[in-house]
């Protein structure tokens, strides 16, 4: 692979270009084709990213750092709730595409058990609608696990 660039959500360049940080690369240009722009297929994305993610967001609704997802467990008050992705949402009450369903967890008393947290295998890191995007207090959970990763990986 020629040139690439890494996606990452952090300004701080990656210690290693392997890093957790980055979602996934894409290539400056297609291979065997000149001058042509890699698109959305072209995207190549970084399972310790994934891992890591998923990771934060299962501690984020253990620490309970989002009130949409709070809320959300108080409406359903029983059974599965779906993560999704905040860059297509689903109309109200009805389920989103598996491409943004993040994860699952189970509801019990409107309150979130996170240690169900299921990953939803089908999800996309990057679509056609951008890479990930959470809502805020996940978000912000991410944002503080990939700094706390990456000092990590530059002590290494």
């Amino acid at each position: 692979m020629g040139s690439v660039y890494a996606i990452s959500f952090l300004t701080e360049p990656p210690p290693a270009p392997d890093s957790c940080s980055v979602i996934g690369w894409l290539p400056a240009e297609t291979a065997g084709e000149a001058d042509t722009e890699a698109g959305l297929n072209d995207f190549v994305e970084n399972p310790k990213f994934r891992a890591i993610m998923h990771e934060a967001i299962q501690t984020g609704l253990r620490e309970k750092v989002d009130d949409i997802w709070i809320n959300g467990a108080l409406q359903l008050q029983q059974g599965w709730m779906h993560i999704h992705d905040s860059r297509n949402l689903p109309a109200l009450g009805r389920i989103g595409d598996p491409d943004d369903i993040i994860a699952s967890v189970l509801v019990r008393d409107s309150n979130i058990l996170p240690d169900t947290y299921q990953p939803m295998p089908s999800y996309r890191l990057c679509t056609s609608d951008g890479p990930t995007l959470l809502t805020e207090g996940l978000a912000a959970k991410l944002k503080l696990v990939l700094e706390g990763a990456i000092a990590r990986e530059a002590d290494q």
